[in-house]
């Protein structure tokens, strides 16, 4: 896979206090990803962009908010995002990719 489809897959880190913790207790990272993205290409992408070994991917399709926009109603499209939780004794660096 080239790295352009990888960078496709993985479309950004989601960084908050609930991920901070997660990297934190549980050695999981969360990534917004492609729509389309199983958790095979999610798990291969990582493991090729951050040179990590991952134990388990899992993900959740998450629904856009409706949302008011002057006097008309629009909605904020659905995306995708993964918890990675990697091997034992591996990290990525979040900041510094983000």
């Amino acid at each position: 896979m080239n790295e352009a489809k990888l960078y496709s897959i993985i479309r950004a880190p989601r960084v908050s206090e609930k991920t901070a913790r997660l990297q934190e207790v549980s050695n999981q990272y969360v990534f917004e990803v492609a729509t389309d993205a199983t958790k095979a290409d999610i798990k291969v992408a990582v493991e090729k962009l951050f040179a990590v070994k991952v134990a388990a991917v899992n993900v959740v399709n998450v629904k856009g908010k409706n949302k008011a926009f002057k006097f008309r109603m629009g909605r904020r499209a659905d995306w995708r995002k993964a918890y990675v939780t990697l091997a034992e004794g591996q990290s990525i660096d979040v900041m510094a990719t983000a």
